[in-house]
Formats: C-alpha cells, structure tokens, sequence
C-alpha cells in the first residue's frame, strides 16, 4: 500500500525526512540462515539421518565406473573411514565443482561465485520494526536495511569472484557502496565507525552462456547426474530449497534404484517448529525452549549471560555442544548464536568464556582452550571494519 510522507515517518523514524515524498509498504520474510540450517541438520537426524561435521570428503569409492561410496575424514582426529553407498549427492554449493573433480578432474565449472557482503550497525539507525528497501542503486540493485537481533543488517553487493573462498571478505569498496547507497535514506548517516561487523557470503550462480555479470545470473537449481552417477545439485537459494531437495532426492532415488515414494517436504515440519516456545532470546530454538531453559536453570553458572552486552546465556554453550553439534568456539559465536556476525568485537570478549564451557563439556585441557580463542581471534579480525582514520 501506499504511504504519505508523515505514514512513512511513522513507520521508519529515523527516515531522512528532507525529500522524501512517500513510500510503498508490503510484506516480506525474514529469517537466520544458520539456525534454519542447524534446524534441518536435527529433522534430519528425527527422520533417522546419520549427520557429521568436520568430515570431508576426501576420495569417491568406484566399482566397474559406477560410484559406490566415498572416503571421509574425521577433521578432529585425521581418521578417514569408508562409506559405503548406492547414490553419492553433491550438495556442496558454492565448493560443488571441487567436488565434481573428485569424480572426473577434467569435469567443467558449473559454478560463477557472486559475492553478497553486508555490514551491521546499532539499533540507533532503525529503531523500529519495519525494514527499509531502496529499490534502485547505482548498479541497478536493491539495497536494505533490516531489523536483525536487535541490530541492522544492510546489505548486499553482488561482486563477481574467481573462486568461492572457504572465508569471504567484505571489499573496502563494497562496504563504502553499502554506506553511500543507504546514507541518503536515514537521517543520521552510518560512518564506518558506527558499524560493528562486516561479512559477505558467496552465492553458487549456474553458469549459463557467456554471461559475465553475476547480476544478470538466474538464481535457479539444476540437478544432474555424471556417467559414474554421481548427483549433483547446484545453483539455487534458500528460497526454494524444498523444491531444491525434492528435485534431487526424486533422481538420487531413481540413481539409487528405490522404490519410488511421494515426497514428504511440502507438509513436513522442521525440527523445534512444533509449539512450546518460549519468550526472549530462547524463542529461537522453537518447540526446544523449555528444554533449553531447564538446561540454562540446572545451574547457577549457566543461567548467566555469556557478556554483560549479550542476551545469551552460558548454558546455552552446552547446549550446542549436547545438541546442536558445536565443536569450536566459532561454531557456538558464528553459527549457533550470531555474535560474530552482529558484533565483532563482542564476540572476541565472550570467546574465553565460550572455551572454557565447551572444554568443560567436551573433556578437553586448557592448551586447547587457549588454541580456541587464537584461532578465534584470528577469524574475528576478518569481521572487524578496518578505520579509515
């Protein structure tokens, strides 16, 4: 629907008020990519999956041409082990084409990496619940800004990459572009000394053609299958990743010479989706808040906040290594709780404490404890926006 000038303020306070004319309000979603995806790991596992983290694949194990398992690596110990299997899927997105070469080193890219980065401010520039969207920038895009864990996340760029990093980086460029495009829309305008993390993430485009703007890119899937028959599914987003994994189970089924069965996916329930929730910052873990807020109440120490300037608290730590697979401190501050993609330096005070937890939980000494928070702040400095002063 439309809005007059004074309904846009109303809605967005801190809108730049000289200029403005009106504005276009309509509903969208909004999600956290890293929890849905712990989500889906733990429906998997409901439904009788066996899942594993830190265990790449290393080899895919062939018989008369045919793939029939791969060789794995148990990144904690250096183990490998064999798998055996009917049908192997290559689900690996932006990295797929690595993996492809595990099955012919002569196979052709299939993936054009596009970069999305993103910088994070205080509430202070979007103290409300609507989000804000410009809907043109000077490279035809859309830049926005949204209300994120009690932050603003504002984002993106699409920055062409010659390979998908296992770490992606923000351009100096590509957050002076997120600054300047959003600055004339908010009465005080975002300095770089007002952001508190920086971040970027790589989209896997299907090649198509001599396309070489990862703008003009479709964002479809497409699912194949090699000689050997290894299924390989590329390109899409998280926006269809039902229809996704239905197009890739339906041929991995027939690869693997199953029954065929009706898909389940357009009325199965995600892990934590099924009622009991609770309130705060426990509300993100769905129908799993009452257990997750007995666990935090079981002890004194875990009830707790990781940081004076955090919600979490230190139970939830145990948590993620009992339920939610956490074996770093970057799993439980990047991928659990999203300290370190919302304030980076934050995340670099709370990470002793997070160490100490998960040693305490997962039998680990105090030189690993120490190796932990190196290695974290390490990381960490990659998230932190580099001053210009």
């Amino acid at each position: 629907r439309r809005l007059s000038t004074a309904e846009a303020l109303r809605e967005i306070p801190t809108l730049e008020p000289r200029g403005l004319r009106g504005g276009v309000s309509y509903f969208d979603a909004a999600f956290d990519d890293a929890r849905l995806l712990i989500n889906l790991v733990q429906t998997s596992v409901d439904l009788g999956g066996v899942c594993l983290n830190y265990a790449p694949a290393r080899e895919l194990l062939k018989q008369s041409g045919r793939i029939c398992g791969l060789v794995a690596e148990d990144g904690e110990t250096g183990r490998t082990f064999h798998i055996a299997a009917r049908v192997v899927v290559n689900a690996a997105g932006p990295f797929s084409d690595q993996v492809q070469r595990l099955d012919n080193p002569e196979a052709e890219d299939r993936i054009v990496p596009s970069q999305g980065s993103h910088i994070v401010l205080s509430r202070e520039f979007l103290p409300c619940s609507a989000a804000l969207l410009v809907p043109r920038t000077r490279d035809a895009r859309v830049v926005f800004a949204i209300p994120w864990h009690d932050h603003v996340l504002v984002g993106t760029t699409d920055t062409a990459l010659a390979d998908a990093p296992l770490e992606p980086q923000p351009r100096e460029t590509e957050i002076d572009f997120l600054l300047e495009e959003v600055a004339p829309y908010l009465a005080k305008k975002p300095e770089r000394r007002d952001i508190r993390t920086v971040f970027a993430g790589v989209r896997p485009l299907v090649k198509s053609g001599n396309s070489r703007r990862t703008s003009q890119l479709g964002r479809d899937h497409a699912v194949s299958v090699s000689s050997s028959g290894l299924v390989s599914v590329v390109g899409g987003k998280w926006t269809t990743y039902r229809k996704m994994a239905e197009d890739c189970v339906d041929v991995a089924a027939r690869v693997a010479e199953l029954p065929p069965k009706p898909c389940q996916t357009m009325a199965l329930a995600i892990h934590g989706g099924r009622g009991g929730a609770v309130d705060g910052v426990l509300a993100l873990y769905g129908s799993d808040g009452p257990a997750v807020k007995q666990l935090t109440s079981s002890r004194q120490d875990w009830s707790q906040p990781l940081d004076p300037r955090l919600p979490y608290l230190a139970g939830q730590v145990i948590w993620a290594a009992r339920y939610e697979m956490a074996r770093t401190v970057e799993d439980v501050l990047g991928r659990r709780m999203r300290v370190l993609f919302i304030d980076a330096e934050v995340a670099l005070a709370a990470a002793p404490k997070v160490a100490e937890l998960l040693a305490s939980e997962l039998g680990r000494d105090a030189a690993w404890q120490a190796e932990q928070v190196e290695r974290f702040k390490t990381l960490a400095e990659l998230y932190r926006p580099k001053s210009t002063e």
